[in-house]
């Protein structure tokens, strides 16, 4: 075992000096003209950074089952972070959020609007947010997006640093700013790559430095300059370094002063004017978020007072204090806000200048089931659910009743809900396109902007593991029971009728799970190799017989016969092989063994999903009454079909997921289903 002292020597060994050292460097104003000579990315804008933050990750084609050219970008995976804050599907909203930010990159306008995420509670906009935050923290400590900021040499040796963290380049009179913009821009391509412009002025503060030093040194700019020092920093929400949020408060306790800094009444007796910036505490969220981001949480129940800081510091990059000068800013503001809110916004007059400024991102709930499945695997697995088996199925049906709240009725005539959501997944039905689930997404422009959030169902999966703390097992009936139950409560849900739609789509996904297990129980009863060959041989003999007009050598009496009709049908209408489309089904099973004959391979049932599925529903027809299933109900089981019933558990186990509590259970929740329908058959007509 490692001492204490064995471990910080590993630490140590990890440490570089020449690391910091580059971290924390500090230098003249001409060497950092030299480090922008090299580098010009250094000086780019909050909105140029934070997009190209986004692009290093990396990004990925995927197919969504949607229109061609989709893409995700790794950014939102959060690979950083072992994916904790990964956004899960929401791919047509995260692609507009980026070519927003490209815009601005290019500065084509969109670096003067507020960018306003909306959607429905849980939907991942502070999810959004944050990732971007965090993703320009680790990236301002990269080599490619460090940021550099500048203070006054004090006489004493102190220095006195930009309270707003500004960029160097600004120190550059108007009239020398063309000249040296060109010179460190010589040798780039604009079309291809940022040029160095210089924008803004200085914080009042530094206007105030800077003015006193000109005064000394007679006007020269050059000996002003010699009592500057750079250093690169890094942004931080923790520390408020370039990193601003913003909260709703009380109205009575929240001006905005919070955005914009306030006076400090202590220091005007020292330097005797209120206007003077020395006694100006630059501490609003907008003060701090210079050079990177702001984010506001619920910014549309911000006051309007509030409201008018916002449209400055978007439109025009400037922010206005009370009783103070006017300060430049340059930072993304972000925001995010409620359908309710959103409407309200709509319909107020005095909103227009702030609607005109906005920039609308749709944040909708995840309507692909895989994607809301990843959700809360993420949370419940073997790895964060300690000493409980999660039975198969049970985050899915959860899964499927969340997606399910969400989307619209199709108004394609037949189509059902829960085959609108399989065709949002990627299953294929009959007679529908690509073209055609495209035609249903637009038909439906509201799906995923409303319905059950995760996170209501994330407390009930939760409450389901605690109610059920003695069970070693958590299984499907758990969680829906859950889901059903809280809905009485749920404060979110508009009036009853809604309710009462989702209660029964408790009982369509309850449908679904029963047809799930039984396929699985009846492919475990089947799932003997050795039985499946010689039922797919025998049946493969028949068809070649009837296709090619022979007989069939019969092996126990060594008769040539009619091929099997019989045999033929009982496991084509297992697969819904009607008798005028038999031959044709036919031809095309000896047409695959044909060519695969021809390239030299030989025929394998396995790699024919429907004749796999054809038999095994075949061989369970065949073996269900010997293994006598339904005598689990009445736990009278002699000890053959014991020892068959532990086979198929065993087989549940190895190939389905699950473990022997959660098999048994299923197991005898689909015998009491088949022995509800042998009780059936045996009523009198």
């Amino acid at each position: 075992m490692s001492t204490g002292l064995d471990l910080l020597k590993q630490i140590s060994s990890r440490q570089s000096a020449e690391a910091f050292r580059l971290e924390n460097w500090q230098g003249s104003f001409d060497e950092y003209l030299d480090i922008v000579r090299k580098n010009p990315d250094v000086t780019r804008t909050a909105h140029q950074r934070i997009y190209d933050m986004i692009m290093s990750y990396g990004t990925y084609p995927v197919d969504e089952g949607r229109r061609e050219g989709q893409i995700r970008y790794k950014f939102f995976d959060d690979p950083e972070n072992n994916g904790n804050d990964a956004i899960f599907g929401l791919t047509d909203t995260l692609m507009q959020l980026v070519n927003v930010f490209r815009s601005a990159a290019l500065k084509y306008g969109s670096e003067r609007r507020v960018l306003l995420l909306h959607g429905p509670v849980g939907s991942s906009k502070s999810t959004i947010a944050r990732l971007l935050k965090r993703g320009l923290e680790r990236y301002a400590r990269k080599p490619e997006g460090a940021l550099y900021t500048f203070g006054w040499k004090e006489d004493d040796g102190s220095i006195t640093w930009d309270p707003m963290h500004g960029e160097p380049l600004q120190l550059v009179p108007n009239a020398y700013r063309e000249e040296i913009a060109a010179s460190l821009n010589e040798g780039r391509d604009p079309d291809k790559q940022y040029c160095v412009e210089i924008n803004g002025d200085i914080c009042p503060l530094s206007r105030f430095y800077f003015k006193e030093r000109l005064e000394k040194c007679d006007g020269d700019w050059t000996r002003v300059m010699q009592s500057v020092v750079v250093k690169r920093f890094f942004l931080s929400e923790q520390d408020r370094v370039g990193i601003g949020t913003f909260q709703p408060k009380d109205e009575k306790n929240q001006d905005s002063t919070e955005l914009t800094g306030d006076i400090n009444y202590r220091k005007i007796a020292e330097y005797g004017s209120e206007s003077d910036p020395r006694a100006f505490n630059f501490d609003g969220e907008f003060n701090v978020a210079n050079r990177g981001m702001i984010e506001f949480i619920e910014v549309l129940k911000l006051d309007v007072a509030f409201l008018y800081d916002l449209l400055g510091a978007s439109q025009e990059h400037k922010i206005k204090p009370k009783k103070f000068a006017q300060t430049d800013i340059d930072t993304v503001i972000v925001g995010h806000t409620n359908e309710p809110e959103y409407r309200k916004l709509q319909s107020n007059e005095f909103m227009e200048a702030l609607r005109d400024r906005t920039v609308k991102i749709d944040v909708p709930y995840v309507t692909k089931l895989s994607n809301e499945l990843h959700i809360y695997e993420k949370d419940y697995n073997e790895r964060r659910v300690r000493g409980k088996h999660i039975a198969p199925h049970t985050l899915e049906v959860a899964a499927t009743w969340a997606v399910l709240t969400r989307l619209e009725e199709p108004k394609h005539h037949g189509l059902t809900l829960l085959q609108k959501l399989k065709l949002y997944n990627g299953k294929t039905l009959p007679g529908f396109t690509t073209e055609n689930i495209e035609q249903l997404r637009k038909e439906a422009r509201h799906e995923g902007l409303q319905g059950i959030s995760p996170r209501y169902v994330q407390d009930k999966i939760s409450n389901a593991l605690v109610n059920n703390a003695e069970a070693t097992c958590i299984n499907p009936f758990m969680i829906l029971n859950e889901l059903e139950n809280g809905l009485k409560h749920h404060s979110l849900i508009p009036n009853e009728e809604t309710r009462e739609s989702y209660r029964r789509l408790i009982s369509v996904v309850t449908d679904e799970y029963t047809d799930i297990v039984k396929n699985e129980v009846q492919r475990a009863i089947a799932a003997d190799e050795e039985a499946l060959t010689r039922l797919c041989g025998n049946y493969i003999d028949n068809v070649k017989a009837f296709t090619q007009r022979e007989r069939v050598r019969n092996k126990f009496t060594g008769q040539d016969e009619q091929p099997d009709e019989r045999l033929m049908r009982s496991i084509e209408e297992r697969i819904d092989i009607p008798e005028t489309r038999k031959e044709d089904f036919r031809r095309e099973i000896m047409n695959y063994i044909g060519a695969l004959s021809l390239d030299g391979k030989k025929f394998d049932y396995k790699t024919n999903e429907r004749l796999h599925k054809a038999l095994e529903m075949k061989l369970f027809e065949d073996q269900k009454d010997t293994i006598k299933l339904t005598s689990l109900v009445s736990n009278v089981v002699d000890k053959d079909t014991q020892e068959k019933i532990d086979v198929v558990k065993a087989r549940l186990i190895r190939s389905f997921g699950y473990n022997d509590e959660s098999a048994t259970d299923v197991l005898q929740y689909v015998a009491s289903i088949f022995a509800r329908g042998d009780a059936k058959r045996d009523l009198p007509k």
